[in-house]
Parts: structure tokens; sequence; C-alpha cells
């Protein structure tokens, strides 16, 4: 199994990167793992409407450049589909098993999504109706897809 994740922005916080190193560590005898970080554009914090959507397409692009063609494709959106772990891991065995060797997950920036990416996505879910920094949602997400690793296999961790 092959994961990527797309992300928007460049990860500063020492905290975040260590955490995420854990868990890409814990990973490596699940699958292959590989996080993609896409050039985020640079935005006061007085913009209007048009301007969100301007940064969103460009954002969108660079996104869907990197893409893998054959991949299940997987948007983080506030509007999509809340899963349980039970439930997220259920995705992820059912894509190993019936569909792709290929998974793709995308964390937009902090504008979220364009719409041309999110019309590419398969699946698009929600992690609830809070919303969190989207370079925390990174940490939440690898520890997601290892513990879905860790329910798929019947192996402790996830209670």
């Amino acid at each position: 199994m092959e994961i990527k994740i797309i992300v928007v922005g460049k990860l500063k916080e020492k905290y975040l990167k260590n955490g995420i190193a854990e868990y890409l560590k814990r990973l490596k005898s699940y699958a292959n793992f590989k996080i993609i970080e896409i050039k985020d554009e640079a935005a006061s914090q007085t913009l209007s409407d048009a301007e969100i959507e301007q940064i969103k397409v460009v954002e969108g692009k660079r996104i869907i450049e990197k893409l893998p063609d054959r991949a299940r494709v997987i948007a983080l959106d506030l509007k999509g589909k809340q899963l349980t772990s039970e439930d997220f891991a259920e995705e992820i065995n059912e894509t190993m098993t019936y569909g792709t060797s290929q998974i793709a997950y995308i964390i937009g920036g902090s504008h979220g999504l364009s719409q041309e990416v999110l019309q590419k996505t398969d699946l698009k879910i929600s992690f609830g109706k809070m919303t969190y920094p989207h370079q925390l949602m990174r940490l939440i997400l690898v520890e997601q897809i290892y513990r879905a690793f860790k329910i798929i296999r019947n192996e402790p961790y996830h209670k």
C-alpha cells in the first residue's frame, strides 16, 4: 500500500514534526508513506471572497499536479462525511482489498480547497464540526491512519 498526504504549506512547528515522524516510523511496516508539501499562497488577514477563491484556485492547481493517477483520492473537508476510527479503517481496508494500492489524502490551506480539487476526490471526510489548524490536521490524520492499520490487523492500540 502506498499512501500520500498532499498538504498546503510548510510545517514549521517542531512538536508537530516530531509527532508526525514518530507515526511515520510506526507506519513503515504497514505502508509506504510520503508527505508532499505544496507551496501556500501569501495572503493578508483581510481578503475579499474573490481573493480567497483565487488563492484556493492557485493552490488547487498545485495539488492536482501532485495527485497520483490511479490513487483513491480523499479530501479533508469540513462538509465531508464523519467517520468513526473503525469506519476509517474499513475505508482503507476496502481500498487495499478491492480498489487500488494507492491512497492520496489532501489537506488544504487555511482557506480550504478549490471546487476543482473537491470534484477530483472519491471521498470527502471530516474530523468533526470543530475547526483545527491545517498543520495540526497532518498529525491527527497520520495518527488515524496508524490507528486504522492497527484496527485492520486486530492489533492492540486503538481502544
